[in-house]
């Protein structure tokens, strides 16, 4: 193992934007684990990993919405690895196939968007952010990528792109996931952690019922790839896209 290998979690990351961010770090020599909810589906994409890409990633169960599955998840990897470096709260619903109109949005939706975007991520977090404390440096610092969206920004749905008001459930869940990244990156400022929020852009996965005329997945996984890999002198605090910085 070189000094320069980093282990990684991803969660959600059994398919979509996860799953090919996922072997595009593995394929850079780091040390990552696969996080799927359903046991079987997350053994099922390690093994076609090992098929398509001959790359040899790891397989976690986690249920970010299940406290005892975070906190066996946190402790199998600290003592298979002993270190984390890497957090990538991948994992998230959208509900899209359940919008309705602003005025009467479903509440049992909100909810559970809101339980999994929001609880779920400050939850894993915390969980695992001992873990990542334990494992940073100055040289090489322990980062936390929060995967969020366009629609996450009030600032650009305010203005004349946004687009898909009516899907509040996602929309605001993302939206209160950002503000918990700013909260996140002001309190471990000083320790060195970087913290950022990072939105691949359109991309046609599973979540948004593989929408026409977006990026590839891996594409999307391509934009986080750069911001889990941040140095010592790598931002933090930043919404970030494959253009900079995202407005807030």
């Amino acid at each position: 193992m070189s000094s320069t290998n980093k282990v990684i979690l991803v969660t959600g990351s059994n398919t979509g934007i996860g799953y090919d961010l996922v072997h595009l770090l593995a394929a850079k020599g780091h040390t990552v684990y696969l996080a799927s909810r359903k046991e079987a589906a997350g053994t099922e994409a390690v093994a076609k990993i090992k098929k398509e890409k001959n790359l040899d990633v790891k397989f976690v169960q986690l249920d970010v919405t299940d406290p005892a599955s975070v906190a066996a998840a946190a402790a199998k990897i600290e003592k298979e690895e002993g270190r984390l470096n890497v957090l990538v709260n991948n994992a998230g619903i959208s509900e899209m196939d359940k919008m309705t109109p602003i005025s009467s949005p479903r509440i049992d939706s909100v909810r559970a968007t809101f339980e999994t975007n929001v609880v779920g991520l400050i939850q894993t977090t915390t969980a695992f952010l001992p873990l990542l404390q334990a494992s940073h440096t100055a040289e090489a610092p322990s980062v936390i990528v929060n995967v969020s969206t366009d629609m996450a920004s009030n600032t650009h749905m305010a203005g004349p792109k946004g687009f898909l008001h009516e899907a509040v459930p996602y929309n605001t869940s993302k939206a209160a996931a950002n503000s918990y990244t700013i909260a996140l990156a002001h309190s471990l400022k000083d320790v060195g952690i970087k913290v950022n929020a990072v939105t691949p852009g359109f991309t046609s996965t599973k979540l948004n019922g593989f929408a026409p005329g977006g990026k590839t997945a891996e594409q999307g996984a391509a934009v986080i790839a750069e911001w889990a890999l941040l140095g010592r002198e790598g931002k933090t605090g930043q919404f970030a896209y494959d253009g900079g910085e995202f407005p807030w």
